[in-house]
């Protein structure tokens, strides 16, 4: 009777390490889902020509893009000067939406446009140089839209698409907004060395209509990739 009630209690025993076992087993997956790191679009920034007035295509783009993603919830980012980040602080606040600028005030750099006070954010971030203040924009941000523009807006493609290229597969992507695009990727692609990766870290849509469904197409892709490890990285102000 007594081998009888130890061999339960054994069975007993047994069976509450295997309850056990299972709950820290479950616990553990519960931790690897909660650490892996999903891509959420929040913050968006505006890249694009300081010199459009109000009339023209580009302005326009900008301000109406920023005035729907704002509306969304999304925080519109930009450059603190005029032209087209002057439209995308305009249009994220016609709806009260979050702005934020990255401006530096140069001495002696004299083609630069510097701080256009009229563009007038939530929150501005003060940057020592050009250099500084490009990479806050892109730190500050989890996507970027590039629009219209010349030589500046040109220096922020390069530097966004080599960045992306460095992070491929964990990179903040960027947009291209404008069919115009399409001849001037295209020459670049023909007449430069460059690889598939390269060609699949962008986007270009045709109007502006395409930009939040691209976004959400970007996100999907990148969140099948594992991103945790990126949040403990240096280098993780420039990835996704």
């Amino acid at each position: 009777m007594g081998e009888l009630i130890q061999r339960h209690i054994s069975w007993r025993l047994r069976l509450e390490q295997m309850k056990l076992a299972q709950i820290v087993v479950i616990g553990e997956e519960n931790l690897i889902m909660d650490k892996k790191k999903q891509v959420n679009f929040k913050k968006v920034a505006f890249f694009g020509d300081a010199a459009v007035l109000p009339d023209h295509p580009a302005y326009q783009a900008a301000f109406h893009t920023a005035k729907k993603l704002a509306k969304l919830g999304y925080v519109v980012v930009n450059g603190g000067g005029p032209g087209v980040m002057d439209a995308a602080t305009r249009g994220a606040e016609s709806v009260n939406g979050q702005t934020v600028s990255v401006t530096f005030y140069p001495e002696n750099a004299t083609g630069f446009e510097g701080r256009y006070l009229a563009n007038n954010t939530d929150k501005e971030i003060k940057t020592n140089n050009y250099i500084e203040r490009m990479f806050k924009l892109m730190e500050e941000s989890d996507v970027f839209l590039l629009f219209n523009g010349g030589t500046g807006t040109i220096s922020e493609l390069g530097t966004a698409w080599v960045l992306a290229k460095l992070y491929y597969g964990h990179h903040k992507p960027f947009i291209l907004v404008g069919s115009f695009w399409r001849p001037v990727i295209g020459a670049i692609h023909d007449n430069l060395l460059i690889d598939a990766k390269e060609m699949d870290v962008f986007r270009i849509v045709d109007g502006i209509d395409d930009i939040l469904p691209t976004m959400k197409k970007l996100e999907d892709s990148l969140n099948k990739v594992d991103h945790s490890h990126c949040q403990h990285c240096d280098e993780s102000a420039f990835m996704s």
